[in-house]
């Protein structure tokens, strides 16, 4: 944002405003002392707005906000064009809406995952060169504090030494999942991608790149497989089905049960979710965000493994998967 550094406010777009992630996105923008001028979902049920930004201009159709964004920028008045896009919408709609954000003269906030595919990412880097404007994206996992410490940890390490890693993450979702727009992987990428980026992010950020990715199971409420980091040997298991949650998370009545283990010990990072936004939006301000570069390898990890033939139980699997329910 180094073209705006001289305004005291920001004036942001937000689109898939209805959704499950976008109040984390308007509190972001209010506790960064910016402000909401518009905001786009096909979908009505935006009264969380009221307690952000009531003053927003709210459109069901993009077609409608792309007109009034363009309508700003060609006022050529730099206080009242939109200078940031936020961008929550459906996995599969991300790469058309960071392009709107650069065509309008705004700086693109994306959700996770940025694209679906490695190969969108470097048409981008020519639009943020052509444009002059900044991509980011949210990579909440870089900024919790547990995962801070952990990776400090893991650097402290031999270099030569490989860390054993099981990582489960098993969050409960209803049957709509399935119906909606994340049930279809053509758009969402299926729940390797949808649920599990940021964490494949998050490892390749501490343990190096890719030296072996096996799917052991691939379903579209479950996947669980091997990948091997240059300084990592993980086994990892994701599920949105209720039926995975350990016995004790169940009589607890919890519906989210998220555990790292690194050489049988556990990694905890429970807790400090909640803020990992407004930290996001306030490095990304402050010319500190990740961009594209940073992105990609985990958009190559989730592509590789929804592509992957899956093997079954052989080899090294997550233990979870032998107690796992196949839909099949």
């Amino acid at each position: 944002l180094t073209t705006e550094r001289n305004l005291t406010m920001y004036n942001f777009a937000l689109l898939g405003a209805a959704g499950y992630i976008a109040p984390r996105h308007m509190k972001a923008i209010k506790d960064t002392g910016n402000n909401l001028v518009a905001a786009m979902d096909p979908h009505d049920a935006v009264g969380i707005m009221d307690s952000y930004f009531p003053g927003a201009r709210f459109f069901t159709e993009f077609e409608r906000l792309d007109r009034h964004a363009e309508k700003l920028r060609r006022r050529h008045d730099d206080e009242q064009r939109i200078h940031c896009v936020s961008i929550a919408s459906p996995n599969y709609l991300h790469d058309a809406h960071i392009r709107f954000a650069l065509r309008v003269g705004a700086n693109a906030i994306c959700e996770k995952p940025l694209v679906l595919n490695p190969w969108n990412v470097d048409p981008l880097q020519e639009l943020e060169r052509e444009s002059g404007r900044k991509i980011n994206t949210i990579l909440q996992l870089r900024h919790h504090p547990a995962i801070i410490v952990f990776k400090e940890k893991m650097q402290g390490m031999p270099r030569d030494k490989k860390v054993d890693i099981d990582l489960t993450y098993i969050t409960s979702r209803g049957r709509w999942y399935l119906v909606s727009w994340k049930g279809d992987i053509t758009k969402s990428g299926g729940v390797a991608t949808n649920i599990g980026i940021h964490f494949f992010d998050m490892l390749q950020w501490v343990f190096g790149s890719v030296r072996e990715n096996t799917v052991h199971v691939s379903e579209a409420t479950k996947a669980g497989g091997y990948l091997e980091l240059e300084r990592a040997r993980i086994r990892w298991f994701l599920s949105i089905d209720r039926t995975d949650l350990p016995q004790e998370v169940l009589e607890a009545n919890k519906t989210t049960y998220r555990c790292i283990t690194a050489d049988n010990e556990e990694v905890e990072f429970s807790d400090g979710f909640t803020d990992l936004h407004t930290v996001s939006y306030q490095k990304i301000l402050a010319g500190e965000g990740f961009g594209l570069v940073d992105v990609k390898p985990s958009i190559e990890i989730a592509h590789d493994i929804r592509n992957a033939t899956p093997i079954g139980l052989k080899g090294d699997y997550h233990p979870a998967l032998k107690t796992s329910k196949s839909e099949g």
